[in-house]
């Protein structure tokens, strides 16, 4: 597809991320005991949660109870989780690409502080969509710093939101309403410290209750939106390379699309949790030239200099157009090497750079060049590099268009943008498809379920 208005004439040096107050914070190990045994949700310990910031910490210890249960609050968890027990979860759809050359581009993407909250995977999938329509040119508006549509809630009182919660869920029937009004406006953080106050005050675990009185996909969203968004991250990435198959898109959005802090913290966490070696993972699941890519990415090594190179981007740019369109064949590892290693705001400009030299985008050229998950993955660290909340929005327009809806996708990416983008994928979805992101969730979904996503995004 064509996006008008890109490229642009100038790259300005990027904000640094992450947002102020939105760093994100590895707790140490055994800070928030889980059990060993696989195939759950992590209930809090017995212990309260000390605050946390905006973008999360998560738990460091191993392991997660199994569907259906949890074992008593008191004590910690010993051990790593058994092999076995976790579902397996198919990958969604592939995100679209544009299909012509020149005239590529997303719309110009805010003044953005690049956050990655923790797209992760929940159980099942369907199928995805189609290629979408041309975009306007982005209105001046959106030139603005990321933002999300949920905020900490002010006098926010932990022991009050478990009251309400408990009284939600107790005798016959269920107030689901008054459960979508507390978590919908409820960062994180302040999720965790009611998980912690719940069960110090009521000597349970909310999220085994909560799984006792909701189904489907109302239940995933739930928990969700309950798992600290990092663990969030490391849970998907393991359960998209658990069991026969591979989800290789899960693992594109998570490794392609993250700062270094978060990956480094992701890889820390995969390996406290579950007790593997991620890259070991990435390596028995996947294989060839996106094996080197996805080992790349997980080593959080990317140069993160917001200020632009452009003496820089113009090598870069011949670098690529000499290892794809300007000879028989194609030099891959010099592909992986630039995506891999610049940063965003410098890739940028090296995009720019390359239309001026190959007469052709660098994402059409991606496409001749590569195909199969290796071009899917070198394709999401190009559109991140452009605009990044026109990424997922397009990812979010895959999840519902066509036939079916990708419940897992539109979960993952609505739960951890909600509090570092969702605003600013808003309005380009609407650009971008001339409808509104919440008119499409409400044709593709219902009940409970819809009222919660559209609280989420702010209809």
């Amino acid at each position: 597809m064509s996006y008008p208005g890109y490229p642009p004439s100038g790259y300005p040096a990027f904000p640094g991320y992450p947002p102020t107050g939105q760093e994100s914070v590895y707790p140490p190990a055994g800070q928030y005991p889980y059990p060993a045994v696989p195939g759950g949700f992590p209930p809090t310990g017995s212990g309260g949660y000390p605050p946390a910031p905006q973008v999360g910490g998560f738990p460091g210890a191993a392991g997660y109870p199994a569907p259906g249960g949890y074992p008593p609050a008191p004590g910690g968890y010993p051990g790593a989780p058994q092999p076995g027990g976790m579902p397996t979860y198919p990958a969604g759809p592939g995100f679209g690409v544009p299909s012509n050359g020149s005239s590529f581009g997303y719309p110009q993407p805010p003044s953005q502080s690049y956050g990655g909250g923790g797209p992760a995977q929940m159980p099942v999938g369907y199928p995805g969509g189609q290629t979408p329509s041309p975009v306007p040119p982005q209105p001046a508006a959106l030139v603005q710093s990321m933002q999300g549509t949920i905020r900490p809630a002010p006098n926010f009182d932990a022991g009050r939101d478990a009251e309400v919660l408990r009284k939600a869920m107790k005798g016959f029937g269920t107030d689901e309403q008054a459960i979508i009004d507390v978590v919908s406006s409820r960062s994180n953080s302040q999720r965790q410290q009611i998980k912690a106050a719940f069960k110090t005050m009521y000597g349970k675990d909310l999220i085994k209750d909560l799984k006792s009185e909701l189904s489907g996909n109302m239940e995933e969203l739930i928990l969700a939106l309950f798992m600290p968004s990092t663990y969030y991250d490391a849970w998907s990435l393991r359960h998209a390379m658990k069991g026969a198959g591979t989800q290789e898109n899960v693992l594109i959005e998570i490794l392609c699309t993250r700062t270094n802090q978060e990956i480094k913290e992701i890889v820390r966490c995969y390996k406290t949790e579950f007790g593997r070696d991620i890259e070991h993972d990435i390596r028995a699941d996947t294989s060839g030239h996106f094996e080197r890519l996805l080992v790349s990415m997980c080593q959080g090594n990317r140069d993160e200099n917001q200020t632009a190179d452009f003496q820089k981007a113009q090598q870069d740019a011949q670098r690529l157009y000499q290892a794809g369109e300007g000879k028989l064949g194609t030099d891959e590892s010099c592909f992986n090497m630039i995506l891999a290693t610049r940063s965003f705001p410098q890739l940028k400009a090296t995009v720019e750079a390359y239309s001026q030299i190959a007469n052709r985008d660098l994402l059409s050229s991606v496409g001749r060049e590569f195909s199969g998950n290796v071009e899917r993955g070198l394709k999401a660290i190009v559109q991140c590099a452009l605009n990044r909340p026109a990424f997922f929005a397009e990812r979010l327009y895959h999840a519902m268009k066509g036939a079916g809806t990708d419940d897992s996708a539109l979960v993952r990416i609505v739960v951890t943008r909600s509090e570092i983008d969702l605003v600013q994928i808003k309005q380009l979805f609407t650009q971008m498809y001339q409808k509104t992101l919440g008119t499409m969730i409400s044709s593709d979904t219902s009940g409970d379920y819809r009222r919660l996503l559209l609280a989420i995004v702010g209809q």
